[in-house]
């Protein structure tokens, strides 16, 4: 009875309140909000390509057909549209409309085989025309759309969330992302597809920046930094993993405005747990002036590892856009397999963030960056090799594995870095970090676009490989990044309530050892 009574006087709400300081329900709210991020940036992957190559062929069959011809006064081919997914069928050998005929013909004319497809798979798998080539443009612009917006926003987010706090940024991110979301479901048109991409941008600049901030900020011991930013980008992960199958898959069989609605409600538990934990309306500033952005961005160690996360995420960008218009080229693929394809480097860049978000402090950050941003140029290379889509899984395995082993590497040594060389205010450094992120995937679908249609995807694939593989050596000297004790001693006034951990070349000590943090691990 005691359990029983127990249950009854539980109330959600009332716990969600008293646990507000809470570092694991912090931790929580930035996981689930990554993870609508990247399941709106990759739920699209799969569902773009097709949906627009169907809704241009459409369009010029349409205004092919209401052009009078021979075939279409004989009514011997007739052109339907499917206002379930816009794709264009043939028919032939239907009623005929008498009045339709020429007054000295009383039959039907005979059907030329010649003129008729030879079988389903001539009508279902796009050919390398012009047409489909220009898809490369099309979908690398739509895609790159969200990241050039999130490259300009970032730069002003990290200084906002120095003055304002988290709380307000992230919550509205959340509004933006919200809306954004339901103009993906509801657009049929290249322009508001395009406006709601580069609304996400927006959206997914102040999640991220103002999350990743606050982990650090909550999480001042670097071990405890390093597993917390390692489970929160498991969020990032499995939107990842789940994105471009659970799209393609929604895609096939219901249609294209479900995958968005779903994300649309998962949006507003996020903004649910947000209001009653983080208490958003509240204006709370650091207690300390942080680095500015530019002092930082002069860093030679924070452009290395941001360079690291820039490469290794510009392969996947490239690959996202560019792979489904190739699979339909060279494999005939069917729409579930455009995102299906994903799957396995889904899968691995959850296992690779959870992984080495243990393993990297033990063996070396370092050295994981370096491994992975060469493991990511071999698998890159290896993709076009594929000859079904069966062949694409143990490349692309090692492309997710790769990536997932910089980044759960390089998002701790960013914070690790501005605790060493400047103050320990980390809203701008993870904007740069962000700013990285973006650059690959705004550089990569936009430039990997044109450069498919012109060279091949072979050889895009080629490129991006080789890049990665080059600038793999420069992570040795992440290794043993030297402080500057001038700008790593921090001053912390009375109404800080956190312990922070500075570092000097003497060893580790905590600032303000009478102070405790104001969060707990309950």
């Amino acid at each position: 009875m005691g359990r029983l009574d127990t249950l009854r006087k539980f109330n959600l709400i009332t716990w969600l309140r008293e646990e507000r300081q809470s570092r694991k329900l912090i931790l929580v709210i930035v996981f689930i909000a990554l993870l609508l991020d990247n399941m709106l940036l990759t739920v699209v992957v799969p569902i773009i390509p097709s949906y627009l190559y169907a809704m241009d062929t459409a369009t010029d069959s349409l205004a092919n057909n209401s052009t009078p011809s021979a075939h279409n006064q004989s009514g011997a081919f007739r052109t339907i549209v499917s206002l379930y997914d816009h794709s264009v069928l043939m028919t032939s050998g239907g009623p005929v409309d008498p009045s339709s005929r020429p007054p000295d013909q009383s039959t039907p004319p005979p059907q030329t085989p010649a003129l008729l497809p030879q079988n389903t798979s001539d009508l279902e798998c796009p050919k390398a025309n012009e047409r489909l080539l220009n898809e490369n443009v099309k979908v690398g612009l739509l895609f790159a759309s969200k990241a050039t917006v999130q490259l300009m926003i970032n730069p002003f987010i990290g200084p906002l969330t120095n003055r304002i706090g988290y709380q307000i940024p992230l919550f509205a991110g959340f509004c933006i992302m919200f809306l954004s979301t339901i103009m993906f479901a509801f657009s049929s048109s290249y322009t508001l597809l395009f406006l709601a991409r580069s609304l996400q941008g927006v959206g997914s600049s102040c999640s991220s920046v103002a999350g990743m901030g606050m982990l650090a900020t909550v999480y001042t011991n670097d071990e405890e930094r390093g597993k917390a930013i390692g489970m929160a980008l498991g969020g990032l992960a499995m939107g990842v993993l789940v994105g471009p199958p659970f799209g393609s898959i929604m895609y096939e069989f219901v249609g294209k405005t479900a995958p968005f609605l779903i994300l649309a409600v998962l949006a507003v538990f996020d903004g649910a747990l947000q209001l009653f934990i983080l208490n958003p309306s509240k204006v709370e500033p650091e207690s300390q002036k942080g680095t500015p952005l530019l002092t930082l961005m002069k860093d030679p160690y924070i452009l290395i590892a941001a360079g690291s996360i820039c490469f290794g995420n510009m392969a996947i960008a490239m690959l996202e856009p560019a792979l489904p218009i190739w699979m339909m080229e060279t494999m005939c693929a069917r729409k579930w397999q455009l995102g299906v394809a994903f799957l396995p480097a889904s899968i691995s860049y959850l296992i690779g963030t959870n992984i080495f978000a243990y393993l990297a402090l033990r063996i070396g950050r370092w050295l994981c960056a370096l491994i992975g941003m060469f493991l990511v140029g071999i698998s890159i290379i290896c993709v076009p090799f594929a000859k079904d889509i069966y062949g694409l899984i143990i490349p692309n395995f090692g492309v997710g594995f790769a990536i997932g082993m910089v980044d759960s590497s390089m998002m701790p040594i960013m914070g690790y870095l501005v605790d060493l060389r400047h103050v320990s205010v980390y809203g701008s450094v993870y904007a740069i970090a962000d700013v990285a992120f973006c650059m690959g995937f705004a550089f990569g679908p936009s430039v990997g676009g044109p450069i498919a249609e012109n060279i091949g995807f072979p050889w895009l694939m080629t490129i991006i490989g080789i890049i990665n593989i080059l600038f793999a050596p420069l992570c040795y000297f992440l290794k043993n990044p030297p402080g500057q004790e001038e700008k790593m001693a921090i001053l912390m006034d009375s109404n800080c309530s956190m312990k922070t951990r500075s570092y000097s070349t003497q060893g580790t000590y905590y600032q303000g050892d009478d102070m405790e943090p104001e969060y707990d691990d309950e």
